[in-house]
C-alpha cells in the first residue's frame, strides 16, 4: 500500500473542502481499503467521515425515511420502520455480503462501491475503468459475471450494490452536500453514469461532494421481494437480482416497480417493463412478455450469455411471487 495523509473531519464543510483538493472519503472502508492494497486506487489523502453527524434514520413528514449516509449495513437491514414498511430493503441488504461487512458498510459507501469485475482488480490487464484509453479485457475474457444492459465497447463492469437495486425499486432520492455549501437532491438512476466512453465515470458526483444521507418515500401498497440469484448461498455477488414492488386490485397489476442487478453498470430499471404490466391480469405470457422487453437490447459476450435466460426466469419467477395470491 501507497503512503496516504489521514484526517479525521469535524465538520461537512471541512471534509467536503478537504476532498475537494483532491482527497478521498472513507468511512467504513470496506471497499476502498482493499483497493488501495492492490494499488488498484491509490489516494494521495484520506479524509475520515465517521465522526460527521450522519448516522440516524429518521421519518420524514409525509412518512418516507430519511437514511443518514453512515447508518451501516446491519442497523438499517434491522430497523423496526424498515423491516415493516420497505422490506425489500431489508432483504437486500440481508443478502448482501457478511455479517461483519453489514456492521462496518455504511449506506453511501454502498452506493458508491466499485465493480467487482476481475479486469478492474487485475493491474496488470487492460480496464478503461482503471485507465482509460488502455482497452477492455473483459470483453473478449472472462466474464462470467459482467453485465449484458447498458453496456458499451469500452465497459461491460456491472454495478455490485444489492442496496442500491432495492433503493432503486423504492425511488430513492440522494442528499448532496459541495464544498461550497449547496446541497441538491439525486433520484438514484440519476446518481450513476452508463460508461459510454468514460467508464473511469461512474457517478454525477462532483469533487468533494459528500452523499448525506438517502431518502425512502413513503411506503407503498403492495407486496415486495428481493431476489438474489448467486453461485453460493452467501459471500457472491448477484449474477441476477431483482427487487420488486407490485401491487393488485379486482384481479390486475396496479403497480409495479422493478429494479434489476447483476445485470448492468447501475442498478437497472426499466419503465416500459412496468408500463407493460400495469392494468393486466397476470399471467405467464404477460410475464415472458415482460421479459421479451427487459431483454430487447441486451447482449451478452460470451461467458454471460447465460444471464439472458437466467434473467428472464428470474423475472418470471418474481412476478408470480408476488402475484400469486391474486392467480390461486
Amino acid at each position: 500500500m501507497r503512503p496516504f495523509e489521514y484526517t479525521r473531519a469535524q465538520s461537512t464543510e471541512t471534509a467536503t473542502r478537504d476532498a475537494a483538493g483532491g482527497a478521498m472519503f472513507i468511512a467504513g472502508g470496506t471497499n476502498l481499503l482493499d483497493l488501495m492494497k492492490l494499488e488498484v486506487m491509490a489516494p494521495a489523502e484520506l479524509v475520515d467521515i465517521n465522526r460527521l453527524e450522519l448516522d440516524r434514520i429518521e421519518e420524514t413528514e409525509d412518512g418516507g425515511l430519511r437514511i443518514g449516509a453512515l447508518v451501516t449495513n446491519s442497523d438499517l437491514a434491522n430497523d423496526t420502520r424498515v423491516r415493516r414498511d420497505w422490506p425489500v430493503l431489508s432483504r437486500a441488504l440481508l443478502a448482501g455480503a457478511s455479517g461483519q461487512l453489514r456492521n462496518k458498510a455504511t449506506t453511501g459507501g454502498n452506493l458508491l462501491q466499485r465493480t467487482r469485475c476481475l479486469y478492474f482488480y487485475d493491474r496488470a490487464m487492460a480496464c478503461n475503468k482503471r485507465e482509460p484509453g488502455s482497452g477492455c479485457s473483459a470483453r473478449e475474457g472472462f466474464n462470467r459475471i459482467l453485465a449484458i444492459l447498458g453496456t458499451s465497447e469500452h465497459c461491460i463492469a456491472t454495478h455490485p450494490s444489492d442496496m442500491a437495486v432495492a433503493m432503486r425499486a423504492l425511488d430513492a432520492v440522494v442528499e448532496t452536500v459541495k464544498d461550497d455549501g449547496s446541497t441538491r437532491r439525486l433520484n438514484l438512476d440519476d446518481l450513476y453514469l452508463l460508461p459510454g466512453d468514460r467508464p473511469d465515470r461512474e457517478t454525477v458526483l462532483e469533487p468533494g461532494e459528500l452523499i448525506t444521507a438517502v431518502v425512502l418515500p413513503a411506503p407503498v401498497a403492495g407486496r415486495q421481494t428481493y431476489r438474489k440469484v448467486r453461485d453460493r448461498a452467501s459471500y457472491a455477488f448477484a449474477l441476477v437480482s431483482v427487487a420488486g414492488v407490485v401491487a393488485m386490485e379486482d384481479g390486475r397489476i396496479t403497480r409495479a416497480d422493478l429494479a434489476f442487478g447483476g445485470v448492468a453498470p447501475k442498478p437497472w430499471r426499466d419503465p416500459q417493463v412496468e408500463a407493460l404490466l400495469v392494468g393486466q391480469t397476470p399471467s405467464e405470457a404477460l410475464f415472458e412478455k415482460a421479459a421479451d422487453q427487459l431483454l430487447a437490447e441486451a447482449e451478452g459476450f460470451g461467458a454471460n450469455d447465460f444471464k439472458l435466460p437466467l434473467t428472464r426466469r428470474t423475472l418470471v419467477s418474481v412476478l408470480t411471487e408476488l402475484t400469486q395470491e391474486a392467480r390461486t
